[in-house]
């Protein structure tokens, strides 16, 4: 195997595997290390906004996408209390469909062989052990997590797209530490027979924490939330069920809309667990090392954009690693192309962030749902305009822009 490539990228999720794939395109050599093996299910909302269709046609897996995703969701909504309000969705402008939510054990195994038949090279399931600077780049140790052979890798640079919720020892990693009282711990699962209407996407508030519904591929409903640790342990308290089915029992309780969409569903698989989640931007400048996903920054998952932000951050990051490379890859510019990168990042992305923010601690404190509930059942055009403002009718990036830039 090449142990030298133009850049070695932690984690092959949608960020990791969209970069990959860009720059892959545009004749790089790439290695990709991910540690799990695909398909694989992942604590994920699984919703992409219209957003981001042209981009998914230039990766190549629009067809596919189109073809495997769940319905078009047209509406928004909120299910609070006894409370059912909903109302339509923007569409972006320049996009002639709808956003649709499809699987990640799906989306990523997708995404992932798209950048392997570019030429990216993969080892999955491997796991990144250290991360050293060189002369001119990076060594990676890596090993496998089957047969436990070990691998030495130098890169140019290094893409970090492992995601933020687990520790581990990398430096763009973050320490293991207990859980704090308001860490939010997100699981997700999904429902066959569920009578939630085709095309509704609700937004679910309940005491301590929030969640989402969505049609998704294969005739499933998803069922994603977060929960605040305090309230979760105190949830906890003196049951023994899986804490899955008592988070439910929780939002069914407090949610009429969420109890009649699942009411005589039956749960596909099990539930999955992670967290906790870490809102917020994390562009730290490491010359030469670039973050992207939810190692860049993340929003809380009340808007369902941390796909998007993982893709379209991608995008943003390709772009301007090939305008370096046209340059001749002087590394004394990189600092340089970081600061453009992170700039563009937070130019996309930081509105989102602090209105995601907004909602999810409104969402999780029952006065303040109290109190807004008699206005939005008099305006429900308020949630389309939340919708606006979390980045549902964000331009999406002209076709022929993509086409140019990403190959």
């Amino acid at each position: 195997m090449t142990n030298h490539f133009d850049a070695i990228l932690i984690g092959g999720g949608p960020a990791g595997s969209a970069t990959a794939l860009l720059l892959a395109r545009a004749g790089w050599s790439v290695a990709v290390i991910e540690r799990k093996a695909f398909p694989r299910r992942k604590v994920c909302g699984e919703y992409l906004s219209a957003t981001n269709l042209p981009l998914l046609e230039c990766l190549g897996v629009g067809g596919v996408f189109q073809e495997q995703a769940g319905p078009p969701v047209r509406q928004v909504g909120l299910f609070a209390g006894d409370t059912v309000v909903t109302a339509d969705l923007p569409r972006p402008r320049g996009v002639g469909a709808w956003g649709r939510a499809l699987s990640r054990e799906r989306l990523d195994t997708l995404l992932l062989e798209q950048a392997r038949q570019a030429g990216a090279t993969v080892l999955q399931p491997w796991s990144a052990e250290t991360i050293v600077e060189a002369a001119a780049g990076f060594h990676c140790t890596s090993r496998c997590r089957t047969t436990g052979a070990g691998a030495k890798l130098h890169g140019d640079i290094i893409v970090a797209a492992h995601g933020s919720w687990e520790p581990g020892p990398l430096p763009t990693q973050t320490q293991h530490r207990p859980p704090r009282p308001g860490d939010l711990f997100g699981f997700k699962a999904h429902f066959t027979d569920s009578s939630l209407p085709a095309g509704l996407m609700p937004l679910l508030a309940f005491p301590g924490g929030y969640g989402g519904l969505v049609h998704s591929d294969g005739g499933r409903v998803s069922l994603s939330c977060c929960l605040r640790h305090d309230r979760l342990t105190a949830l906890r308290s003196g049951d023994a069920r899986e804490a899955g089915e008592i988070v439910l029992d929780h939002i069914e309780h407090f949610c009429r809309g969420a109890r009649e969409a699942l009411a005589g569903a039956t749960r596909d698989g099990p539930w999955l667990a992670a967290g906790p989640i870490r809102p917020g931007i994390r562009l730290q400048r490491r010359p030469g090392v670039f973050p992207v996903g939810n190692v860049a920054g993340e929003a809380h998952p009340v808007v369902a954009e941390g796909i998007s932000m993982a893709l379209q951050g991608a995008w943003l990051l390709a772009q301007r690693l090939r305008a370096w490379d046209e340059a001749g890859r002087p590394r004394a510019e990189l600092a340089r192309v970081h600061q453009d990168y992170a700039a563009a990042w937070r130019r996309r992305f930081a509105t989102r962030l602090h209105v995601a923010a907004a909602i999810a601690h409104w969402a999780m404190r029952p006065h303040a749902v109290a109190g807004a509930l008699p206005l939005l059942r008099r305006w429900p055009q308020l949630l389309h305009w939340g919708a606006r403002l979390s980045g549902k009718d964000a331009d999406a990036v002209a076709r022929s822009r993509i086409r140019q830039n990403a190959g």
